[in-house]
């Protein structure tokens, strides 16, 4: 008899028979993840511009775009990256008083094209 049991994406698998076991590690491509901002009633556009340049190292512009997008649209997609690399963003952006959340890319890429910053 054969027990087979895979753990997920970058973990090992685990093979047993009746002599012996076999390990090997699994490997997926890696997803990759947006930071979206939302918008919100609290902060004030100068201030979001000021995260994305301080935190990212985004150029004003850049910031400014950003920023607009995330008033006039309700969200934007301002980095992407591993899971683990937007979470710390997410987190970092929480700090700031931002809202912040992560989702899945779609399309193998940032729905908007946005980068990932210095951090990312």
């Amino acid at each position: 008899m054969t027990l087979s049991v895979a753990l997920g994406p970058d973990t090992q698998e685990s093979t047993q028979t009746g002599t012996g076991t076999s390990t090997e590690v699994l490997s997926a491509p890696d997803i990759p993840w947006n930071l979206v901002i939302w918008n919100d009633p609290v902060n004030l556009m100068s201030y979001v511009s000021y995260v994305f340049r301080t935190y990212f190292g985004y150029s004003e512009a850049k910031s400014n775009k950003l920023m607009l997008e995330v008033h006039k649209k309700g969200r934007s997609i301002v980095a992407h990256g591993s899971k683990e690399q937007v979470e710390q963003h997410a987190v970092a952006m929480h700090g700031y008083g931002l809202w912040a959340t992560v989702e899945k890319a779609t399309g193998g890429g940032p729905a908007s094209g946005k980068g990932k910053g210095k951090r990312g």
